[in-house]
């Protein structure tokens, strides 16, 4: 059935609220800016993206996490409406060390020495990153809807490249992917994010809108690419050189109905890369924040209270 990308956006529900009462900040940084959302008071709480989207995934569930925490919703490098930095022959400006960098910057720059972490798709390969290279940091961290980068590519077997067509595309050598994503990149994102389980229906015409538009800008689409061909390269390298497993809480949430579920051991390999993990699934596809997010909010606000109040120690 061809998609019609228009006709999706203009069915799309109107959300209530988006964003309601947060800042929104660009934040210059050393090697460009970020830019994010924020709101509240609490103890610091830095929500991460994934592809091919922007911070905006997280309006459904950053308002009720503002009440406890300072949310800062941050768009990623490479993606949204941070910095999109030249790349090199060895794609290291888009490793997830360089984009993790980033974000400490940030958080640096608004005064926090110490955070939680939730983070989605490849938001949550840049929080592992960040979690693995300075421990001391991240108190607690949650991924949604991934198995670490390097035991799925060492696990990953034909299903699994037909599920996941993107992680072996993206990374042929610019400009293959770029020129034809810019073709129609409406269509290009339509096609990837409403062909899963739950369609298009997690998306809401605000976020929809705000997705569709920073991915009509090239350097976005290249952006994205070269975050998916540092991690076929250079981030394998670092994974490879990790003295051993990190040590903070690990709450690792996948779709019951997604890729994961299907062609993976999450928790098992997840146990490989971190010594304090739970989790389980949730009743959904790829897009958790989106989809279920009540059910997200369930998993989340027990595990981070109990990480805050030492229940579960970091």
């Amino acid at each position: 059935m061809m998609l019609d990308p228009q006709k999706i956006l203009q069915d799309a529900p109107v959300a209530d609220s988006f964003f309601e009462g947060f800042q929104e900040r660009r934040v210059p940084l050393p090697e460009g800016h970020v830019f994010c959302r924020i709101k509240g008071e609490g103890p610091p709480l830095l929500l991460l993206h994934g592809y091919p989207q922007t911070s905006a995934i997280w309006h459904k569930v950053a308002p009720r996490l503002s009440q406890d925490y300072q949310v800062i919703c941050a768009d990623l490098r490479g993606y949204g409406r941070s910095a999109k930095p030249q790349t090199d022959a060895a794609h290291a400006p888009y490793t997830k060390r360089a984009m993790a960098g980033d974000l400490l910057a940030l958080m640096d720059h608004l005064g926090h020495q110490r955070f939680l972490i939730g983070a989605h798709d490849r938001g949550a390969r840049v929080a592992h990153r960040l979690a693995a290279d300075q421990p001391d940091r991240v108190l607690g961290l949650s991924t949604l809807d991934i198995a670490p980068t390097r035991e799925m590519y060492r696990d990953g077997d034909t299903a699994f490249a037909a599920d996941y067509w993107h992680w072996y595309w993206l990374i042929q050598a610019a400009p293959f992917p770029e020129r034809l994503i810019s073709a129609d990149p409406d269509y290009f994102w339509i096609k990837k994010c409403c062909s899963g389980a739950s369609g298009a229906r997690p998306f809401m015409r605000q976020a929809l809108e705000e997705y569709l538009a920073a991915f009509r800008d090239p350097q976005t689409i290249h952006g994205a690419c070269e975050d998916y061909r540092a991690a076929f390269t250079l981030d394998l390298k670092h994974d490879a050189a990790d003295p051993g497993p990190i040590t903070m809480p690990l709450l690792a949430l996948w779709g019951a109905q997604g890729a994961i579920e299907r062609h993976f051991d999450c928790l098992t390999l997840w146990k490989e890369r971190a010594n304090r993990v739970s989790g389980h699934s949730l009743p959904c596809g790829h897009y958790i924040p989106e989809d279920v997010p009540e059910r997200l909010l369930q998993a989340w606000l027990p595990f981070f209270s109990d990480v805050m109040t030492g229940k579960i120690s970091a």
